[in-house]
């Protein structure tokens, strides 16, 4: 057994969780490496080859914000971009592109390797290596070499102990073929991790030229792109964008699959882990809802170089044969041409509350955890966990405290608040619904929430903050400028009439903000009766006009966030004896002798423990403060 001490943290694992843990790692100064099976894994898109979607667009602004990699990675290798749910408020509008899977690969592997202080290491880890107080001092390799480091972060996606199913057939596997990390799953199991098993699903692949595009619907991209990182706001695209397509199943489509259901590796018992409720394979979609008569489906390209066509919103685990049964009925497809089946993978995954707010194990210190080994599910997910995973270790090495997110802050924060107080029985997605405060963390306003927390933590380069800064005081300088505007009230119910708004019952002048405030008025159209206004980009435009047209409900949900922050701010010591604490239910001294909550806040969030259970927790807290004084 041989021995290499160069590292300061180890990363198991490149997929878009391993490569943010990395790169924050290294950039925040540390020697850091990240070992992967096969290169071909770094950055690998073996799901839908996009970035962003509902809720997931959100992530990668903020993952951006932070100074991380995705966003400008995604920028570079788009081949389509679309803003989802524009007829909805600005809260749940969603940034999604169609990316090139190689090249998102190959630029994200050409970043990895140019990284100083990084090193990427094409080897198996077998096993995770602790001190004799139990604190991590590195890893093993296949091949019997130890890499010491003072932090380990496991980004093992879907490898671990991954098995791969197609009907029938079962073949032990990682995602696209490659090889899963079996001997680190038993390793782990072996040491006591409270470990699960999880499934998710893949489609199939399909030759782009045996389509019948005539009798799908075309669905082409944005006219104006928006991109993902902040640092290409003010960037001109000019491009050809490539089409998608939208087709649906039908009744005949139902029909096969409900006449071959129990081939499924789903139903026949093969699969025991638990899949993704948001995203059913094909089979569970017409199982559960019979009475749906189609289920609309997208036919996505793979990339500009090769002639691969994806078919998101139908993974299976169906037989070879029935899946080309079932694709056949579908308009488009009728003579599609398969080159790799939909496949189903169940893998293991950690009990994510396990885990501090930090992503560190609570049993092994230096023991970091991020994506989907954490149970969560998605590329976005992954890359989120792996950064904050990533300025944590670094954190702990440091002696610093550690990074967390609260839930107003970011959506970053309800990810990983989420997962190490709720926990999960199934892969989690993040979505809008999940924030309580989803009109404070707009995708539009990521860097203006995040950018300057991402500054003092070291990841925010100087460029970054300057464009940042330049952009804020602008966008400042131009609230404050309508709200002290005003206009004569006859100029104004002329513009109100030319813009097909009701008259306005009021005898005094208007502000252009109360102007703006109003439904049918926005920013631009204001133009034509403001003669002072300012040369601002397009961002700054709609970060202008959403502070001001929803000011109103900003400021309520602002209200609502500092009341609860009082139980945010009240901290809960991690040695705390809750069984010593007289009042609380036995349910809740499980609960919270099990989570080990950081502030009252997050205790109020766990399952099984009830308001008077918090008001106990209050009156002990104030007890304490008492005695200290005296």
């Amino acid at each position: 057994m041989t021995n290499n001490s160069a590292f300061e943290i180890v990363v198991i694992g490149a997929g878009h969780a391993g490569c943010e843990a990395g790169l924050a790692a290294a950039r925040l100064g540390m020697k850091t490496a990240v070992f992967c099976t096969d290169l071909e894994s770094v950055a690998m898109m073996p799901c839908n080859p996009s970035i962003g979607g509902t809720g997931k667009g959100h992530l990668v602004r903020e993952v951006d914000a932070l100074g991380g990699e995705m966003g400008v990675n995604i920028d570079k290798t788009f081949i389509q971009s679309k803003m989802l749910n524009t007829s909805k408020g600005p809260a749940v509008h969603s940034l999604r592109a169609q990316a090139d899977k190689h090249r998102y690969h190959d630029e994200m592997l050409k970043t990895l390797r140019s990284q100083h202080n990084l090193e990427l290491i094409e080897t198996e880890v077998v096993d995770v290596l602790t001190d004799g107080e139990g604190t991590v001092c590195g890893v093993l390799t296949s091949d019997g070499t130890e890499y010491n480091s003072k932090a380990v972060i496991v980004c093992t996606g879907t490898f671990l102990a991954g098995r791969i199913f197609i009907g029938d057939e079962v073949k032990e596997s990682g995602p696209d073929g490659l090889s899963p990390a079996t001997t680190l799953a038993e390793n782990l199991r072996a040491k006591g991790f409270p470990m699960r098993r999880f499934k998710t699903g893949t489609p199939a692949r399909m030759t782009a030229e045996s389509l019948n595009y005539e009798a799908m619907k075309e669905q082409t991209g944005d006219e104006r792109i928006v991109p993902f990182s902040f640092l290409n706001e003010d960037k001109e695209y000019e491009m050809d964008q490539i089409s998608c397509w939208l087709s649906y199943t039908n009744e005949d489509t139902h029909r096969i699959i409900m006449d071959n259901i129990e081939k499924s590796a789903m139903y026949s018992g093969n699969i025991v882990g638990v899949g993704p409720r948001y995203c059913p394979s094909i089979e569970d979609k017409v199982s559960r809802f019979r009475d749906r008569k189609r289920h609309q489906l997208f036919v996505e390209p793979e990339g500009l170089d090769t002639d691969l066509m994806y078919i998101q919103g139908m993974s299976s685990s169906l037989p070879r044969d029935v899946q080309k049964a079932f694709y056949s009925t579908i308009p488009g497809l009728e003579n599609a041409e398969i080159v790799k089946p939909a496949y189903a993978i169940e893998y293991d995954c950690i009990d994510p509350m396990s885990l501090k707010a930090s992503l560190e194990n609570k049993e092994v210190p230096g023991l970091f955890c991020a994506g989907q080994f954490n149970g969560s599910s998605g590329y976005e997910e992954a890359a989120a966990q792996g950064l904050i995973a990533g300025i944590n270790a670094v954190c702990k090495i440091k002696g610093k405290s550690p990074f967390v997110l609260r839930r107003d802050q970011a959506y970053i924060g309800v990810l990983i608040d989420d997962l190490v107080t709720k926990g999960t029985n199934e892969p989690y997605r993040i979505m809008t619904s999940r924030a309580e405060y989803r009109l404070l963390l707009r995708q539009d306003n990521a860097d203006r929430r995040l950018t300057e927390i991402g500054r003092e933590y070291g990841l925010v380069t100087d460029e970054r903050y300057e464009r940042y800064c330049k952009k804020k005081d602008k966008v400042d300088a131009e609230v404050e400028r309508l709200r002290s505007k005003r206009i004569d009230i006859s100029t104004f119910r002329a513009f109100l009439e030319r813009c097909g708004e009701p008259q306005a019952e009021t005898a005094s002048n208007q502000t252009f903000a109360e102007m703006l405030a109003r439904p049918g008025v926005s920013y631009e159209a204001l133009a034509e009766i403001d003669d002072d206004r300012p040369e601002l980009g397009l961002n700054e435009k709609i970060e202008v006009e959403v502070i001001l047209k929803y000011d109103g409900y900003i400021k309520k949900q602002i209200n609502e966030v500092e009341k609860l922050q009082n139980l945010e701010n009240k901290c809960l010591s991690e040695g705390l004896d809750y069984n010593s604490i007289g009042g609380l239910r036995l349910e809740a001294r499980q609960k919270l002798s099990e989570i080990r909550p950081r502030t009252v806040g997050q205790a109020s969030r766990i399952s099984g423990v009830s308001p008077a259970d918090i008001n106990v927790l209050l009156v002990f807290l104030e007890k304490m403060r008492r005695e200290e004084k005296e």
